[in-house]
């Protein structure tokens, strides 16, 4: 048992405080172990196998991906000295802990992808272990399942000794918490999940984007969610598929699963964590209230891959809408009135159109697109980054022009129109940009359903090779438009980053949900802007991390960019 090096973190690990220790909850479904469920004995549900050492199999990791986000987390915990004598030797890929194997472990710190990460002392050298619902400092009993390039994976048996500063078991309301994949941290108090999402957008940008520490400004304070938990207003329950259903290589099912099939009990649920088994749930506490209201008849009526999504009532016939709104689960079960008296449904075809209310602004949108699904958030976040673009925090540096607040907008990525509508009343001229011809149309029939003129508003076709053609004809001088950026979690493509640079607007607002991307898409301005011939280039003004999904380690990012 080790306790190498510890993460950088803002939040300090106190000595463990001795207790009792806690054992973890055991049902015959379950295989994720926390300290949050006692239980009299550890289930193994892979059986039981002689521990024999073999080589993990090398497999490339996908830049700004899950797994490389947590490889730099790994490299940080054990040294970089580690790291590269490991390479050198060609033992980066040789665990030195058989699937099986239990080990008693000190946490070092926590992950950007949520989970504790621990430093196994072998002869070998040092060799990280990821195991979820851990926190640090706390002494901990762990079981590998998987290993990969200088890490393992691991259950969490037992939490012997436990950080009481940061573990609150209280706090948990979800009786899957600790088999389900959805939530890492409801045991945490949510001041402390704040910072440790402002931990994650440090780390992005030390780590992804590309350029010298002293041009990252430290993130600014993670900005809350006003709801914690019955935040989320979309989600997508799924299946396990019978077992004659599942190929192997050839795509032949094995025989003895075809077998299985009399027995089997259908599963619908979410995913089980380190598993890629459903767990069955009937509750989700961060759903909607009209969500867990239909859930249950839903797993009745469906056992396939469900689309649960909240919308307030419409106010007209779906008929009107000139589109149908599907209501599969009866209207009298999948009905709730918030505190506010408006009546929420619950729809489920990806067809069906969604009514939404971001402050005094209306929305619809198709309940298979995209759109934020935390609807309490989005009024803070749509006035930060109104307030961001128009009182610009001074710059004091020789030869720096002075930023005037701008006058247009330009919001791409757009959508059905978020940001364009929200920050309508406080520009003269606003252009949404957005490639589908689908979400242009509701964009448009938004602004009508908010009364805002074309004259002042407009949505306009884009495509990836020219997507700011539309608006570089001198409607909107550089010099007086911001740019609002929301993209994918993949961020921004090259084109769109050479186009964004050559139109040189002089704010740009970088909204983002996956920050290790947007990390790298920010240095990518920054350094093509260096040697720009107008002799002015961006700088970061600010970051700061949004809380959209509490009790979940996932962390949005808004950046402001300004033009000096």
């Amino acid at each position: 048992m080790s306790s190498i090096r510890e993460l950088s973190s803002p939040i300090g690990s106190p000595p463990p405080t001795k207790r009792a220790k806690l054992d973890v909850t055991e049902e015959p479904i379950s295989v994720h172990h926390t300290a949050e469920a006692p239980v009299e004995k550890q289930r193994d549900e892979h059986k039981s196998k002689k521990p024999k050492r073999s080589r993990v199999k090398r497999q490339d990791i996908e830049p700004y991906s899950h797994e490389d986000v947590l490889w730099h987390d790994v490299k940080a915990v054990l040294g970089s000295e580690a790291v590269e004598t490991a390479t050198s030797q060609d033992k980066d890929w040789e665990s030195p802990l058989p699937f099986g194997t239990e080990l008693e472990l000190t946490v070092s710190g926590l992950t950007s992808t949520g989970d504790s990460i621990s430093v196994h002392s072998s002869p070998e050298g040092p060799w990280a272990v990821v195991v979820p619902f851990a926190l640090p400092g706390e002494k901990i009993r762990t079981k590998i399942y998987r290993s990969s390039r200088l890490h393992s994976f691991g259950d969490l048996l037992e939490v012997a000794e436990s950080n009481s500063t940061m573990r609150d078991s209280s706090l948990i309301r979800c009786k899957y918490f600790g088999k389900c994949a959805g939530c890492q941290h409801q045991m945490i108090p949510y001041a402390t999940q704040l910072l440790l999402k402002e931990d994650i957008v440090r780390k992005a940008f030390e780590n992804f984007s590309g350029i010298p520490g002293d041009s990252i400004p430290a993130p600014l304070a993670t900005i809350p969610s006003p709801k914690q938990y019955n935040y989320r207003t979309k989600i997508t329950p799924h299946f396990d598929a019978p077992p004659s259903n599942r190929t192997r290589r050839g795509g032949k099912a094995k025989v003895a699963a075809k077998n299985a099939d009399a027995s089997w009990e259908l599963r619908i649920g979410f995913n089980q964590m380190g598993r890629r088994n459903v767990l069955d749930i009937e509750e989700c506490p961060i759903a909607t209230p009209v969500l867990n209201t239909a859930l249950v008849p839903a797993r009745e009526q469906r056992g396939a891959t469900l689309l649960l999504r909240d919308s307030l009532e419409p106010r007209s016939s779906p008929c009107d809408d000139g589109a149908r709104v599907q209501n599969e689960v009866p209207l009298s079960i999948a009905k709730h009135k918030d505190d506010q008296g408006a009546e929420h449904i619950c729809i489920t075809d990806s067809k069906a159109v969604v009514h939404e209310r971001v402050g005094e602004f209306e929305f619809t949108f198709p309940a298979g697109q995209f759109f934020q699904n935390n609807n309490s958030v989005l009024k803070p976040l749509t006035d930060y980054v109104r307030d961001a673009i128009l009182h610009p925090i001074p710059f004091e540096k020789e030869g720096a022009v002075a930023s005037q607040p701008p006058t247009h907008l330009v919001d791409t990525y757009c959508g059905s129109g978020l940001f364009s509508i929200t920050l309508s009343p406080h520009f003269e001229v606003i252009a949404g940009i957005e490639i589908s011809a689908d979400s242009i149309a509701f964009a448009q029939r938004n602004a009508e359903l908010n009364d805002i003129p074309t004259s002042k508003c407009t949505f306009r076709a884009g495509t990836a090779s020219s997507i700011f053609a539309s608006v570089g004809n001198g409607e909107f001088p550089p010099e007086r438009t911001a740019v609002v950026i929301d993209p994918p979690r993949k961020g921004c493509d090259e084109p769109f980053i050479e186009q964004l640079v050559a139109f040189l607007p002089a704010t740009l607002v970088y909204v983002s949900c996956n920050v290790h991307t947007q990390a790298r898409d920010v240095g990518s301005i920054l350094r093509k802007t260096q040697g720009a011939a107008v002799g002015r280039r961006y700088r970061i003004e600010s970051i700061r991390g949004f809380d959209l999904f509490p009790q979940t380690a996932h962390v949005e990012s808004v950046a402001v960019l300004r033009l000096y």
